[in-house]
């Protein structure tokens, strides 16, 4: 579709007060990056076709939105970009799409949902030690060399000359039992194992092969583990059980934690997010004697299928679109660079972490232009709560669920667990419409 600027080439969008007779339509192009996803995009396209958004800018034109999925095929390096903004869930895992993207940013002015390269580059190890930095209390956490390597021409010379013998009980004994082992850079769980005594660690250490691994001191007797997921400066806390099947992680507990953690939650995650350049993120805490512990917050592509979110699945659509609409429609520019040194001026200072966090959050509050993002939505998304409310009762949505479900859930389940995640989504709009 062509994109068609406002006869004075502004981009600012206005509330109210323009003529419709002068009135040009320009379009933004809003691209979804894919792999495996299914059902939030068809619920957000589906959104997105309902709420027929017209929005004017301040010069009297109107704001209109395409969304396509982008596909994968061969690019010239000079080629114009078509989109304004990509919502990107691919470039973990496929690097054309990667590299598309890297090069849309640095030529075409791209827009997109994570920064590319802090993405890439980012894991567990560089959080864990940038947050510590900032003064939060993160468990103690050691590295740890491979239990083996690659062999390469200079590896026996290497660890010859500089491999200093450890002994990994040692290490343990410093952190307790129980601790954990997981690898530095992480991903979806993998390799993280629960070590309960030295026979528990030879073996997981054994086991790890050529990884590099974390020890990380538990947090021993906490009373609760929340997942509290950031988009843009949107916020959601939702109790979590680790321990239960994928699809009851995310549980459906209200009133878990007072407001004022809630809030603390809050500012841990957008700081997090805002000082590693990712838009939607989640961070795991655990809370014991009142003080809350960031323990796993490298998530910078967040689960956001319905066969995990289920009742909060409308949510996350929902803060998809505010995000991605309101970059799109004010041509919000990309942060191309991390520039850390606010939040280190920050830590440097004499305040006390509750302080310092709040400082921490308004930096990030400023970053995600909060207060531009909130007033935008009151204008031009004031009925996207209803009209999703509405929407996830429809054939539509129910098919959403039911591909997601065939797709992860053996034949003889799809019909169960359809109606499961279904039932939950009618339970979150019951508590939307306060039935």
């Amino acid at each position: 579709m062509e994109r068609r600027r406002s006869r004075s080439g502004s981009s600012g969008v206005a509330g109210f007060g323009y003529d419709p007779a002068r009135m040009t339509e320009i379009t933004r192009n809003i691209g979804l990056s894919l792999g495996a996803d299914i059902c939030w995009p068809l619920c957000y396209e589906h959104l997105m076709k309902r709420l027929d958004l017209r929005i004017p800018t301040k010069d009297g034109d109107t704001i209109r939105f395409h969304v396509e999925r982008v596909t994968i095929e061969p690019f010239d390096l000079r080629q114009p970009v078509k989109y304004d903004v990509v919502i990107d869930r691919l470039t973990h895992w496929y690097h054309t799409s990667r590299e598309w993207i890297k090069k849309g940013v640095v030529m075409n002015d791209l827009y997109v949902f994570n920064n590319p390269w802090s993405v890439q580059s980012m894991e567990k190890h560089t959080s864990y030690a940038a947050m510590m930095h900032l003064g939060m209390p993160i468990p103690e956490t050691w590295m740890v060399p491979p239990k083996s390597y690659e062999p390469t021409a200079d590896l026996r010379p290497t660890l010859n000359r500089y491999a200093k013998l450890f002994d990994l009980s040692k290490i343990a004994e410093k952190l307790g039992y129980p601790h954990f082992m997981k690898p530095y850079d992480g991903g979806g769980w993998r390799g993280v194992t629960k070590i309960d005594d030295t026979t528990k660690l030879r073996q997981a250490y054994e086991e790890s092969g050529k990884s590099v691994m974390h020890l990380q001191a538990g947090v021993n007797g906490f009373d609760r583990f929340v997942r509290c997921i950031g988009f843009g400066p949107q916020t959601k806390c939702v109790l979590y059980d680790p321990s239960a099947p994928l699809h009851d992680r995310y549980t459906m507990a209200k009133d878990f934690i007072p407001k004022a953690e809630e809030e603390h939650l809050a500012k841990v995650t957008k700081t997090i997010n805002a000082f590693f350049g990712w838009e939607f993120n989640s961070c795991e805490a655990l809370r014991k004697d009142g003080v809350w512990y960031p323990i796993d917050y490298a998530n910078p592509c967040p689960d956001s299928q319905v066969t995990s979110l289920h009742y909060h699945f409308p949510w996350l659509v929902k803060a998809y679109i505010r995000w991605s609409v309101f970059c799109a429609a004010t041509k919000r520019p990309m942060r191309r660079t991390l520039d850390w040194d606010p939040f280190y001026r920050i830590a440097a200072g004499e305040l006390s972490y509750e302080e310092k966090l709040d400082h921490y959050a308004k930096v990030a509050d400023q970053r995600f232009e909060r207060d531009q993002f909130e007033e935008f939505c009151g204008k031009h998304l004031a009925h996207l709560d209803e009209v999703a409310c509405e929407f996830f009762s429809t054939a539509e949505a129910y098919d959403a669920v039911r591909q997601k479900v065939s797709a992860l859930f053996p034949a003889h389940e799809i019909e169960a667990f359809t109606e499961l995640f279904w039932k939950r989504i009618q339970a979150w709009r019951a508590d939307e419409r306060g039935v």
